[in-house]
């Protein structure tokens, strides 16, 4: 039987930390990513993408609101779906590519993907999704003040607007992703965390202005489609306790009751790893083989090999 894995890829691999952002740069990097990953489909892996957008939303809601005076603004809820529609493109070209340059036979499929969430999520009051660039405190202030932003730090890593994230419930073309699996598609779905929605009072779909956690999407639809494995690509290659610390500890496998007991100790922070281990056991509470949490460059080593940490159940 042949396994089926669901990648959460970040954003911030495909724009990159003190890069410009241009779409150039960003093919760029999405060839780097997809160099290793696409060693997995050689080696007979059905894969599922689900990115994120985190700089690349804030980029686009900054054009819309130095734009608002000379063209309609542009609801945040639907600029997670022209992410999904851009960046969609950039990963299925190149993994269409890549696939082509080794002679592999496959189609390459983005979904614009909604995702069920409650209308009445506490994040939509208190903000807490970080997007776009990082700002000095001085340039929090500013945009507090004078732009109205919400503004929150990024422990260690400086200033970033937040916006709301509510939690998904449900992944509502997950039947249809599930289909193109079955039928020898590589999917790229769930962008961004999906586009936030609810059913209103008459059953009908509405958007929610919101960014979803791409994490949790990911490990969501991972156990929607009934995968095997749910892999997270970071910029390391392994967990640590204590992390950056002269105590820290590599972790090679770690258990469901451990990652909960790390979690809980505040091992992993909710602006780091946080959203990756409590997207991991959900992914394992709901029965799925095991999680990987592995850099970029090692996920070949990290499925197969000693590479990266793998989270199991007990």
């Amino acid at each position: 039987m042949v396994k089926s894995s669901v990648i959460a890829l970040g954003g911030n691999a495909i724009t990159r930390e003190g890069e410009d952002g241009s779409i150039t740069t960003q093919f760029r990097n999405t060839r780097t990513c997809l160099e290793s990953v696409v060693k997995l489909i050689e080696l007979g892996r059905n894969i599922v993408f689900v990115h994120g957008n985190g700089p690349q939303i804030g980029a686009d809601l900054r054009r819309v609101e130095e734009a608002r005076n000379v063209v309609p603004t542009i609801p945040l809820g639907v600029l997670v779906a022209d992410s999904q529609g851009g960046m969609g493109y950039m990963i299925a070209q190149t993994l269409k590519n890549k696939l082509l340059e080794r002679k592999i036979e496959k189609d390459v499929c983005t979904i614009i993907t909604q995702v069920l969430c409650d209308e009445n999520d506490p994040s939509l009051q208190n903000p807490t999704k970080f997007i776009g660039e990082f700002l000095t405190k001085q340039e929090a202030y500013e945009a507090e003040n004078f732009k109205g932003w919400i503004v929150k730090e990024d422990p260690g890593r400086g200033y970033r607007r937040v916006v709301p994230s509510p939690k998904p419930l449900k992944i509502i073309e997950s039947r249809v992703i599930e289909l193109l699996i079955k039928n020898d598609v590589m999917v790229i779905a769930g962008g961004g965390g999906g586009i936030p929605v609810y059913y209103d009072a008459n059953g009908k779909l509405e958007g929610i202005d919101g960014v979803v956690d791409k994490d949790l999407t990911a490990s969501l639809l991972a156990s929607q489609i009934n995968a095997q494995e749910l892999i997270f690509l970071t910029g390391v290659n392994k967990l640590f306790l204590n992390f950056r610390q002269e105590n820290q500890k590599q972790l090679d496998v770690v258990t469901l009751s451990e990652a909960k007991k790390y979690l809980a100790l505040g091992h992993f922070p909710k602006g780091s790893m946080g959203p990756k281990i409590e997207a991991a056991i959900k992914f394992l509470e709901n029965g799925g083989e095991r999680a990987i949490i592995s850099s970029v460059e090692n996920v070949k080593d990290g499925v197969f090999k000693d590479a990266g940490t793998k989270i199991i159940r007990d």
